[in-house]
């Protein structure tokens, strides 16, 4: 009874430490994955927050498809350079470089993730952060919160991962949190609950660029849409350009249609 409780805490921490956008469409799933995981991706031992050493699990390449994967890639959004960019909506996190380029990074999105838009600055950042659950989340789930109502340290099964970034605007804290995780399998996905997550390796490469006082932007549905143009989600969670929607169909004057406008008769 204790291990089936500690894996269902387990697994819903993981989403909670912090949904998808309504309107995506869905496509089929077309991964692109690279066959080995890459060096960036490796496995690795980092300090904990006793001074123990704790080891970080290599992502696995199913994981990693391509817009899940750490690129430089060209940047023509508005933002300067130094600026933390996150797109929620796209599942993307930018950090910008000078030149008109930038860092992108895959990430996670709750339903948190999705009820902060605007300009914040990193007020505070965390090795291996703690975690506590709200108060309203013990009050509804009290025999799963309870047990953790006065925090969770950190370490491998914290929903924080590894580092955290906090912001802020001025001196109030907005409750929306770049973390880590525990859960490899979300990063590209939408899911019930949580803020911003990015793989273990990612944010601690983020964690040592950017200093505290960093810009940080949160882009809108409409911003999103802009810049990045329309996407769709496929079966399995991901999102891919709309564009790139492959063709799942036929019609019956042999013109071929991608999933998200099969008409239910052709089904």
């Amino acid at each position: 009874m204790r291990i089936a409780y500690a894996v269902l805490l387990a697994a819903v921490l993981g989403l909670a430490a912090c949904g998808p956008d309504p309107a995506a469409q869905v496509a089929p799933a077309t991964p692109a994955t690279p066959a080995v995981t890459p060096a960036i991706y490796q496995a690795r031992t980092d300090t904990g927050p006793g001074g123990e050493p704790l080891p970080i699990a290599a992502i696995k390449p199913a994981y990693l498809r391509d817009r899940n994967v750490r690129a430089q890639v060209p940047y023509n959004g508005p933002d300067p350079a130094g600026s933390i960019v996150v797109d929620p909506y796209a599942r993307f996190l930018y950090l910008v470089e000078p030149g008109g380029t930038a860092t992108r990074v895959g990430i996670a999105v709750g339903k948190a993730g999705l009820g902060f838009s605007g300009t914040a600055t990193v007020g505070r950042k965390a090795r291996w952060p703690s975690w506590t659950p709200t108060a309203n989340m013990v009050a509804t789930e009290p025999d799963l919160y309870g047990p953790v109502k006065d925090g969770k340290a950190g370490g491998l099964d914290n929903p924080l991962g590894s580092r955290a970034l906090y912001l802020y605007q001025g001196s109030r804290d907005t409750l929306y949190r770049i973390h880590g995780t525990m859960d490899p399998s979300s990063i590209g996905k939408a899911t019930s609950a949580g803020c911003i997550r990015l793989f273990n390796q990612d944010i601690m490469d983020l964690f040592d660029r950017v200093p505290t006082g960093t810009r940080v932007k949160v882009r809108t549905a409409a911003e999103s849409r802009a810049l990045e143009g329309p996407l769709v989600e496929t079966p399995d969670g991901y999102l891919e350009p709309a564009a790139a929607a492959p063709v799942v169909a036929m019609s019956p004057a042999g013109v071929p249609v991608v999933e998200s406008a099969v008409p239910a008769a052709w089904r």
